[in-house]
């Protein structure tokens, strides 16, 4: 395995230590460099980059034109998958460049056992890349119910956390996936109560633990940091709320036809979004998509009542009730279904039941909606009798 490296360093004789360093060669067996070439000018690399491709840059921090971190982010959009190792004489920089996921940070004057030890990372790195085929196609994310991920064959796999704040910063990047949250942000929605370094740490902390998760799962996903925020880029990876969403609008209406199709949507739903978490953040995504179901279900039972079959629209309305006690429809749903059936008494407990939930929780009487149907039909009722 050969490694292409480039160096980036707007001192001259910086850059020829580094030169004299990378091709003299004395590394431990198995390891060998190809010096693809060396700048002063980090636009020139750019140009170059966008040429040939690189396994390892060695970039300065401290440049005029353009520092360190942002020729990374710039050469990283050009080629992912290339590896960026920090070289400066200036500790301060090594937080940042951990916050970037530098593959390496080194000192100067750099050493040459010690650029050895990360030559030696990079080589077993890319071999076990190249050599491991990726199975990050075949697996899907899953918030539904709570935090976990399944492979092709259907197998069921949970994350292993060392704290109680990195799996609930996991999900809130995946929830907003593709968007660059702030650092402050986060903090103050995770650690409120710690002071700014303490925080801080705490921060870096889940952060790196999150990315050692990602790693060992094999999950194509990756942890970004710019603009003072993190971002959750999302490779081949599927989401089952995503995917359930979709498929549930393109299903069409309930049909003969499509009937199948709706109810194996339907009981894909196999829990609220994070619901065993009780991440307070998620509590309006997980009305939204409850809400979603809510409709799918109502839609499904419709479908049943033209067609006559009232035990299934009657199961799906009592579903509806044990998945949202706190919602009319699952009550409203059986009492109209009751009452075609002339069910009188059967109609008359889903009111009762349901005007004692709102008066117990709520200390307000059911919707003037349900009440005016209600009272309309205990007086056809009291007509008929």
């Amino acid at each position: 395995m050969v490694l292409r490296v480039i160096v980036v360093d707007d001192e001259r004789l910086a850059l020829e230590k580094m030169e004299k360093l990378l091709t003299a060669g004395q590394y431990e067996e198995g390891i060998k460099v190809t010096l693809s070439g060396v700048f002063q000018d980090p636009f020139e690399a750019i140009g170059f980059i966008s040429q040939e491709t690189v396994d390892l840059a060695f970039l300065e921090v401290r440049m005029p034109e353009i520092d360190g971190f942002e020729l990374a982010e710039r050469l990283q959009q050009i080629q992912p998958n290339i590896r960026v190792v920090f070289v400066t004489a200036y500790q301060e920089y090594a937080i940042k460049a951990f916050e970037m996921n530098a593959f390496d940070y080194l000192m100067k004057p750099v050493h040459g056992t010690r650029l050895s030890k990360t030559l030696k990372r990079a080589v077993n790195t890319t071999v076990n890349s190249t050599s491991t085929p990726s199975h990050t196609v075949l697996v899907t994310l899953c918030c539904l119910q709570n935090l976990h991920y399944i492979d092709l064959k259907g197998n069921v796999h949970y994350f292993s956390w060392k704290t109680l704040k990195a799996p609930e910063l996991f999900a809130y990047l995946v929830y907003h996936r593709g968007k660059t949250v702030n650092k402050q942000l986060l903090i103050d929605l995770l650690w409120p109560e710690y002071d700014v370094e303490r925080a801080t740490a705490q921060l870096y902390t889940a952060i790196y633990q999150i990315r050692k998760v990602i790693k060992a799962a094999e999950l194509d996903l990756e942890i970004k940091y710019k603009d003072e925020g993190y971002r959750m880029v999302w490779g081949a990876l599927n989401l089952d709320v995503d995917d359930w969403e979709r498929d549930l609008h393109q299903a069409g209406k309930v049909t003969s036809d499509t009937l199948d199709t709706h109810l194996s949507i339907k009981a894909r739903y196999t829990g609220d979004f994070l619901e065993e978490h009780l991440y307070s953040w998620a509590s309006c995504e997980q009305e939204r998509i409850r809400l979603i179901w809510l409709d799918h279900v109502k839609h499904i039972a419709n479908y049943y009542i033209l067609q006559c079959q009232y035990t299934e629209a009657i199961l799906l309305y009592q579903e509806v009730k044990e998945k949202m006690p706190d919602l009319e429809e699952g009550y409203f749903g059986l009492m109209k279904i009751y009452a075609m059936l002339s069910y009188q008494v059967e109609v008359q407990k889903q009111y009762r039941l349901l005007l004692n939930k709102f008066k117990e929780e709520f200390d307000v009487p059911p919707s003037k909606e349900i009440t005016n149907w209600y009272e309309q039909w205990m007086s056809t009722l009291q007509q008929i009798n």
